[in-house]
């Protein structure tokens, strides 16, 4: 019977950091620096939030597109902290994570022969999906632009089979964002085209020295922009599986439909705890951040040591130093860290082939974890 599986599915490949997890399990006394994952446990009051839910009895179905006290909540979130303006009763949709809200965004804009824009390296997360809708994703190469999208690039990848553009930053892998300039620049490109904006931002409450920018707050943009967010990443609520998708009520209503065949509705516990992550623990996010930048500054400053090229990140918690002068393949090189010394880290050609050449290291760990990584890459580095 397998010939009568969708094709495209039998096409699809786990994730390659996935991939890269379940090969680094067979090893003992590992430290992996691989997931993205905060360190830090969800926040005490939002537990018990989701310990009240359940004795209550607050476990049945929400309405589809969430409770409406969250999605009131989501929206003051980020009228406050990015000046983002949506209507809570018809421009929010609380998804089962991020991941939940790309999906649901493609297959509500995208169809057979389409394309979409990609800068890359990029999360892997993004062409499976893609390519499940029928469409072609289309990379662009910012390896020579800091890893940054510009008008250049960007109008070089433009076809009138473009459908969307996606915006995912603050970044993974690489942990870079858009200044101001750089966004202007794009909505200049973008403003007077037929083409949607996925503009991921999971990572906007890890911001360094300077505030994110959204390009939904552009007026002309706001109108075709679907602005991914969630807690996973700001509020250490992975498992809890809490996204949100805004956009105008015009298409938020369209893909209100995919989300209501695919889920219903987010699972209401996890629901009650988002209500009290974005109100009473709404600052939490500022606490983890301040950490956050201590450990980035401590091991980028320990890569420039050990003679690394690697940009400085301005935002999320990942690091992707260059380890192409070792002539080595990223899978290779990742490989025989773990073999030799009990240190796991993802191969950049996770991230699209543009991503070879390079590792992707998560700094969400303790301090104490990262200083004996930082030792144990140094020390395999030397055998090089």
């Amino acid at each position: 019977m397998k010939h009568l599986i969708n094709p495209l599915v039998k096409e699809t490949q786990i994730s390659g950091i996935r991939q890269f997890a379940t090969y680094v399990s067979k090893f003992d006394n590992v430290l992996s620096l691989t997931i993205g994952q905060p360190d830090y446990p969800t926040p005490p009051s939002v537990k018990e939030s989701g310990k009240s839910a359940i004795d209550h009895n607050k476990t049945i179905y929400t309405p589809n597109a969430g409770l409406p006290e969250l999605c009131k909540a989501a929206c003051e979130f980020v009228a406050d902290r990015y000046h983002l303006t949506y209507d809570p009763a018809s421009e929010v949709i609380v998804t089962m994570g991020a991941s939940e809200a790309i999906d649901i965004s493609f297959r509500t804009i995208l169809e057979e022969g389409c394309e979409v824009i990609l800068p890359a390296p990029v999360y892997p997360g993004y062409e499976p999906i893609i390519r499940l809708c029928g469409a072609t994703p289309v990379y662009v190469d910012t390896r020579e632009t800091n890893f940054t999208l510009t008008k250049e690039a960007l109008e070089a990848a433009i076809t009138e089979k473009t459908r969307c553009v996606v915006l995912p930053y603050p970044s993974n892998p690489i942990g870079v964002t858009l200044s101001k300039e750089t966004l202007d620049d794009i909505i200049d490109v973008l403003k007077d085209k037929d083409i949607f904006v996925v503009s991921d931002e999971i990572y906007s409450e890890l911001v360094y020295g300077e505030e994110h920018q959204s390009i939904a707050t552009h007026p002309v943009m706001h109108e075709k922009t679907i602005v991914i967010n969630g807690l996973s990443k700001s509020h250490s609520m992975t498992g809890w599986r809490i996204g949100f998708a805004f956009a105008p009520s015009y298409l938020a209503q369209e893909m209100l439909k995919v989300h209501q065949y695919n889920v219903s509705c987010a699972t209401s516990i996890s629901q009650y705890a988002a209500v009290e992550a974005l109100t009473n623990a709404r600052d939490t996010p500022k606490e983890m951040k301040k950490s956050y930048e201590e450990r980035r500054d401590f091991v980028y400053k320990r890569f420039l040591e050990m003679g690394l090229d690697v940009p400085k990140p301005t935002g999320a918690f990942y690091l992707f130093p260059s380890i192409s002068k070792f002539g080595l393949s990223s899978f290779d090189f990742a490989t025989k860290l773990v073999e030799e010394e009990r240190v796991a880290v993802i191969p950049g050609s996770a991230f699209s082939s543009y991503g070879e050449g390079h590792i992707r290291i998560s700094y969400a760990y303790s301090y104490d974890t990262l200083v004996e990584a930082c030792d144990r890459l140094e020390r395999f580095i030397k055998t090089l």
